[in-house]
């Protein structure tokens, strides 16, 4: 290794494991939906909708409504910890399966939206994808 310039010693960078990457992925593409959802109650009219018992282009807000948008938003927040876990093959497949369903709700959702929201969305249709990307590449074992 070469020596660091001005006498100053190199940063160690280690590789990061695909695992830890998608992790992180997941990770990060959930914050940016809770923050979506908490910035978009600021919206006018929301929060009366919602103590109309409205939720939006979902219409009245029932027990399955809620639990449909729960498991929508369930599904990430477990793939922090399952691309940790799962066998790399089914990590692979379900990584890319989900990365990609999650990039078309995204898109699918942002049609009319606010700029902040168009904002985030395209950060977690660039995360989703990443995590199809990095699922798609992920290491062969050599030999």
């Amino acid at each position: 290794m070469a020596p660091a310039p001005h006498g100053k010693s190199a940063l160690e960078d280690l590789p990061v494991p695909v695992k830890l990457k998608l992790a992180g992925l997941w990770a990060s593409l959930m914050f940016c939906y809770i923050y979506g959802d908490y910035f978009g109650l600021y919206q006018p009219g929301i929060l009366q909708d919602m103590l109309q018992g409205k939720m939006g282009p979902l219409g009245p807000t029932t027990q399955g409504v809620l639990l449909g948008t729960s498991v929508l938003m369930a599904v990430p927040s477990v793939m922090v910890f399952l691309s940790l876990v799962m066998k790399p093959a089914l990590g692979r497949t379900v990584n890319m399966i989900l990365g990609l369903l999650y990039a078309l709700i995204m898109a699918v959702s942002m049609p009319g939206a606010w700029t902040f929201y168009l904002f985030l969305g395209v950060i977690e249709i660039i995360l989703s994808l990443l995590i199809v990307w990095y699922a798609w590449k992920w290491p062969r074992v050599s030999g």
